[in-house]
């Protein structure tokens, strides 16, 4: 007969963490002007271009419209990059991605007043324009983005599966994504290109 296993309660734990910005933190959101077209093109069906002239670009509501603005008007970052940060740096560490994603949470401190996604309050530094040429597929667009400079700062909390991590597991993840994977656009863990080396930065415990 085989012996009964038994399942060991839940063992998770927090920890909470000062970041500071080492390189520029950039963000794209997608903006509600854009989910508008595209839903308006949606609707429209095959007759969606026929005759349509395209609007002008206002590239200070572009700028705008990138940030992750909260419900309570402060700046954030999403909370899941980070927590897609820390898995994407197990990986150099010869951790499963797997267990990864069943084992480490980001909590938010609040959501996007435009779309609800969960976010991390910058507790320090403020955004501005800046512009970059894109090329996409076979064109090139001019992408204006919101950027904080380095000294940036955000608190951040991570729940994770203390049977999965110790405490200085946790930390030294977070060490590897400042410092190898990076957050927000142009960070060196890019889906799509090599990063321009942004969204790095130091991590201490508090």
């Amino acid at each position: 007969m085989a012996k009964k296993q038994n399942i060991k309660p839940v063992n998770f734990k927090t920890a909470i963490f000062l970041l500071t910005g080492t390189e520029p933190y950039v963000q794209h959101a997608f903006s509600a002007k854009a989910r508008q077209e595209m839903k308006d093109k949606q609707l429209a069906g095959s007759t969606a271009n026929k005759g349509k002239a395209r609007d002008p670009k206002d590239f200070e509501e572009c700028y705008r419209q990138s940030l992750h603005v909260s419900k309570d008007g402060w700046y954030g970052i999403p909370a899941a990059s980070f927590r897609a940060a820390i898995i994407s740096a197990c990986r150099i560490v010869g951790f499963k991605m797997t267990l990864a994603k069943l084992s480490v949470f980001v909590p938010a401190d609040g959501i996007d007043n435009n779309d609800g996604t969960p976010l991390i309050r910058i507790t320090k530094g403020e955004p501005h324009s800046v512009e970059h040429m894109v090329r996409i597929q076979n064109t090139t667009d001019i992408r204006v983005r919101g950027m904080f400079d380095p000294g940036w700062e955000a608190e951040l909390s991570i729940r994770y599966d203390a049977d999965q991590f110790t405490e200085a597991d946790i930390c030294n993840l977070l060490v590897r994504v400042g410092s190898q994977v990076g957050i927000g656009e142009g960070r060196p863990d890019s889906k799509t290109s090599a990063g321009m080396g942004w969204g790095l930065f130091s991590a201490k415990v508090l």
